[in-house]
């Protein structure tokens, strides 16, 4: 079994046990995600294990943005009780996971619209991201309503989520990196040290970040200044990289 499922697995876990403690109310207050509610963004999580069970029990996207389709999925849903939203998430997030430790052995290449193209290895990466990034970011607080400590940010939650943070950052930035002068480099500390270079030649901006705050300002869910962190040369590339979004 991948790090990767293991991480999602845990979080899973994490998870299914704040339910029973969140008080009927907590499930409607807004989440940190903009437009979703708490039990929104538990139903959209739900959702894309659907996606990789059976697509057919979600709406027809027609060719939507996945942010846009995201959108359409948790709506389609705003129907069902909290009961119902916990047993759905429950069972196929169960299912999910056996589907993703067949898949990731496989040698094929997944298409994911404008989320990109990617081995069918890396998908276990994506799950443990949005977990990682929904739980703490979105449920709990600062940003969410949700009043407890959050799961653990420790390296078996932190490293799969960045390995997808690097396999998805140059496909869905591939714009913004167009523009970049000879290169930049951001080097991560903290829980998991790695270094990520961009663009070709010569290094002329160095970025300096925690590993979960660069996981914070990379889904545009916190500030440089806010996160304590240090960039220095090309003023050009630094407001390229303040851009840089990955979802």
């Amino acid at each position: 079994m991948s790090s990767a499922i293991k991480a999602v697995e845990a979080d899973r876990t994490a998870l299914l046990a704040t339910f029973p403690l969140l008080a009927d109310s907590a499930w409607a207050q807004p989440s940190g995600c903009p437009g979703w509610s708490v039990q929104d963004v538990v139903s959209h999580m739900a959702c894309s294990f659907w996606l990789a069970v059976d697509p057919s029990q979600l709406p027809d996207p027609a060719g939507l943005p996945a942010e846009r389709a995201a959108d359409l999925y948790v709506e389609s849903r705003r129907s069902m009780t909290t009961q119902e939203i916990v047993a759905d998430y429950e069972s196929v997030s169960s299912k999910g996971l056996e589907f993703l430790a067949a898949a990731e052995g496989q040698d094929f290449e997944v298409p994911l619209g404008d989320v990109g193209t990617y081995p069918a290895s890396v998908i276990p990466t994506a799950f443990a991201f949005e977990h990682y990034v929904h739980i703490r970011y979105d449920l709990f607080e600062p940003h969410g309503p949700l009043h407890a400590p959050p799961p653990a940010s420790d390296g078996l939650r932190l490293e799969p989520t960045l390995d997808w943070i690097e396999a998805s950052l140059p496909q869905q930035n591939a714009d913004l990196l167009e523009r970049i002068d000879d290169a930049m480099e951001i080097r991560l500390t903290g829980v998991c040290n790695r270094t990520l270079r961009l663009g070709d030649g010569d290094v002329t901006a160095q970025i300096t970040s925690d590993s979960d705050a660069f996981v914070q300002w990379v889904t545009q869910r916190g500030t440089w200044e806010a996160l304590g962190v240090h960039a220095e040369g090309s003023k050009s590339n630094l407001e390229l990289a303040r851009q840089l979004s990955v979802f």
